[in-house]
C-alpha cells in the first residue's frame, strides 16, 4: 500500500481532500492486486475480501456514510473520513471498475494519465478522461454510480425450479441501499461472475459453471442457466468482482451451513462466510444458525485470515447479537468448538495459535479458566504452542477480566516483561479488573490524566469495557455522555475518536442506552466529529436490538 502510493500519492497527487481516494483507494486496491500478480501471496483478494472489504461494508451501512468522492468542508472532516469507504469501498469500486472496462484497458488509461500529470495534482474527471479513452466505454453514468452516491446495494438469486430438477428461470434481483437515511436508492450497474457448484466423487464442492453478467436495474434475467441442472450452490458475485452484499437462495444456503468446509475454493468461501455474518448483522439470519455454521466449518477452513477474521465475526455475534437469554449456550458452545478444533489443529501452526486465543477470548466459566491458567504456567500447554509474552499477557488479561488474576500476578508478570511493551498489556489488565475501583481508577485516568501516554491511554479503554462486566460499566455511561464534549474541546483528534468509539457503551444494547445516546445527539455543544462517531456507536446499538430480536 505505502510503496503505491509512489505512484497514487506522490507522483500525481489529488488537487484536494475531495479525492482523497485517488490516493488511497487506489493504493488499496494496487497493493492486492500487485500481490496476486507478482508474489506469492496468491490469496490476496481473499484476505481483501474477508477482512479490509468487510469494513466497507460496515461502514457504508451506517448513517455517517458519505460518497466515495466526499465534500471535506474542513480538515475535521477530512481526518474522520479516512475510513472504510475511503480505503476499502474505494479499492472495490475500482475492481469492479476493472472488470467493467477490463484489466488491459484500464492499466493502460492508468499509465497514461501517469505520464500526463506526473508530478502535478488531478481531480476524479482527469482520470475518467484517460480510462475512457482507453476503453471506449463512457464513465459519466459509472462514476455518478459508484463514486458520487453512498450505501451497498444487495444482490438476490430469483430462481424458479422445475419439476425435473433444472432452472426454469434464474434472475438476479437488486436491492437499493436501505439502511441509512438520507441515502439515494440507487440502483448501480454491476460485472459479477455466477458460479455453479457441485460436490464431486470425493464430496468436494468445486465449480463446475461460470457466467459474466452485466446486472442492471432491479432484475437482470440469466437466460444461460435456463434448462441447467439445480446445483448443491449458486453463488452470485463469484470471484468477489463487485461491491455489493449477496444472498444465497434455499438450497445453496442449506449446502453452506451442512458443507462449507467442502467448498474448494477459499474466495468462495470467503464470500459465503462474508455472506453469513452480513445476514447476521442485518436480522436475516440468526446467531445461533450462523454460530453453527462456524461450528461446522472453521475447523477445515484453510486461511488462517479468514479463520482469524470468522472467529472475531462469531465472539461479536454472541456477544452484540443473540438474545441474551441465548447467550451463556452459545458461549459454552463455541468454547466445546474451539476446544475440539485446538485438539486437532497441527501443533505449532498458525490455526493452533487462532484457535488458543479465541478459546481465552471466549472462556468464561472456572474449568476454562484453570484451561488458561495451566497454559500460563506450562503445567498444559499444547504441544507445538509457543506461550511467548505476548501470547502470555492475553492469557493473563482473559483471567483478570475473568476475576481468575489479581494485581499481584499483573505486577509479577510485569516484572518479566518491564518493557513499554509490557507497560501497555498492564494497563489492559488493571481496566480489565472486575471492581467497581478498577472501572472508577480507569475512567478517571481516561478522562481526567492528561500526561498519559497514547499508548497506555488506548490499553486503558480497551480493558474497560469486558463483556462480562456489563453491570459495572452501566453506571459510567451518563458521565461518559457529559464528558464527552470537554473530551473534543481539549483533546487531540486522535485522542478524542479513541476515547469516544472505546468508550460507547456498545456492549449494553439496550433501549435506555439508545435513550442517553439520542438525547446526546439532541445537545447543542456536540462538536461534528463527536456527533458523527456517536452516531455511528448508535447505529450499532440499534443493529444489535434487531439481531437480538431476530435470534429470540
Amino acid at each position: 500500500h505505502e510503496l503505491a502510493h509512489m505512484w497514487f500519492g506522490d507522483l500525481v497527487t489529488m488537487r484536494w481532500w475531495d479525492d482523497l481516494w485517488l490516493n488511497e483507494s487506489f493504493a488499496e486496491w494496487a497493493a492486492t492486486w500487485a500481490n496476486v500478480g507478482a508474489t506469492r501471496y496468491q490469496d490476496s483478494w481473499t484476505t481483501f475480501l474477508n477482512q479490509r472489504k468487510s469494513w466497507g461494508y460496515r461502514q457504508d451501512q451506517l448513517l455517517t456514510t458519505h460518497p466515495i468522492v466526499a465534500d471535506m468542508v474542513d480538515l475535521e472532516a477530512v481526518e474522520v473520513n479516512f475510513d472504510g469507504i475511503t480505503y476499502a469501498k474505494g479499492a472495490s469500486a475500482l475492481r469492479q471498475l476493472v472488470a467493467w472496462v477490463g484489466e488491459k484497458e484500464f492499466l493502460d488509461g492508468v499509465r497514461s494519465y501517469f505520464a500526463k500529470y506526473a508530478w502535478g495534482n488531478t481531480e476524479l474527471t482527469d482520470l475518467l478522461t484517460e480510462l475512457e479513452a482507453s476503453s471506449g466505454r463512457e464513465l459519466t453514468e459509472w462514476s455518478a454510480q459508484w463514486l458520487q452516491t453512498s450505501g451497498v446495494n444487495l444482490l438476490r438469486p430469483v430462481v424458479k425450479i422445475a419439476d425435473n430438477g433444472t432452472y426454469e428461470s434464474v434472475a438476479v434481483a437488486q436491492e437499493p441501499p436501505s439502511s441509512p437515511v438520507g441515502v439515494a436508492p440507487t440502483l448501480r450497474s454491476h460485472r459479477i461472475a455466477v458460479g455453479l457448484y457441485d460436490r464431486n466423487s470425493e464430496g468436494r464442492l468445486v465449480r463446475y459453471e461460470r457466467v459474466e453478467i452485466d446486472v442492471t436495474g432491479a432484475l437482470t434475467d440469466i437466460p444461460m442457466l435456463a434448462g441447467v441442472r439445480v446445483p448443491d450452490l449458486l453463488l452470485l458475485n463469484d470471484d468477489d468482482l463487485t461491491f455489493a452484499k449477496i444472498r444465497l437462495d434455499a438450497q445453496s444456503r442449506a449446502t453452506a451451513v451442512e458443507a462449507l468446509d467442502a467448498l474448494e475454493d477459499p474466495l468462495a468461501r470467503a464470500l459465503v462466510w462474508g455472506a453469513a455474518w452480513d445476514m447476521t448483522r442485518d436480522a436475516e439470519m440468526p446467531t445461533g444458525e450462523f454460530l453453527k455454521l462456524a461450528i461446522s466449518g472453521l475447523d477445515n477452513e484453510s486461511d488462517i485470515g479468514v479463520v482469524q477474521q470468522t472467529l472475531a465475526q462469531v465472539r461479536s455475534a454472541v456477544e452484540l447479537y443473540s438474545d441474551p437469554s441465548h447467550r451463556a449456550d452459545y458461549r459454552d458452545q463455541l468454547a466445546a468448538a474451539l476446544t475440539r478444533f485446538l485438539a486437532a489443529a497441527p501443533a505449532g501452526s498458525d490455526h493452533q495459535l487462532a484457535f488458543t486465543r479465541s478459546f481465552a477470548s471466549s472462556a468464561r466459566t472456572p474449568e476454562h479458566a484453570a484451561v488458561i491458567r495451566s497454559w500460563l504456567d506450562g503445567s498444559g500447554t499444547p504441544t507445538g504452542l509457543v506461550v511467548d509474552t505476548d501470547l502470555r499477557w492475553s492469557l493473563l488479561q482473559r483471567l483478570v477480566a475473568l476475576g481468575s488474576a489479581d494485581e499481584t500476578d499483573i505486577a509479577a508478570e510485569l516484572v518479566r516483561d518491564d518493557t513499554a511493551t509490557g507497560r501497555r498489556h498492564a494497563a489492559f489488565a488493571r481496566a480489565a479488573v472486575p471492581t467497581v475501583a478498577a472501572k472508577e481508577a480507569a475512567f478517571t485516568a481516561i478522562m481526567g490524566d492528561y500526561s498519559l501516554p497514547n499508548t497506555i491511554l488506548t490499553s486503558t479503554i480497551g480493558g474497560f469495557s469486558q463483556p462480562e462486566q456489563r453491570d459495572l460499566i452501566r453506571p459510567f455511561i451518563e458521565r461518559y455522555f457529559a464528558a464527552l464534549p470537554k473530551v473534543w474541546a481539549t483533546r487531540t483528534n486522535e485522542t478524542a475518536q479513541s476515547i469516544t468509539m472505546g468508550l460507547y457503551p456498545s456492549l449494553l444494547a439496550e433501549p435506555a442506552t439508545t435513550a442517553l445516546t439520542e438525547e446526546f445527539l439532541r445537545r447543542a455543544d456536540v462538536s461534528p466529529g463527536a456527533r458523527r462517531l456517536v452516531t455511528e456507536c448508535h447505529d450499532g446499538i440499534e443493529r444489535a436490538l434487531r439481531a437480538q430480536a431476530a435470534d429470540a
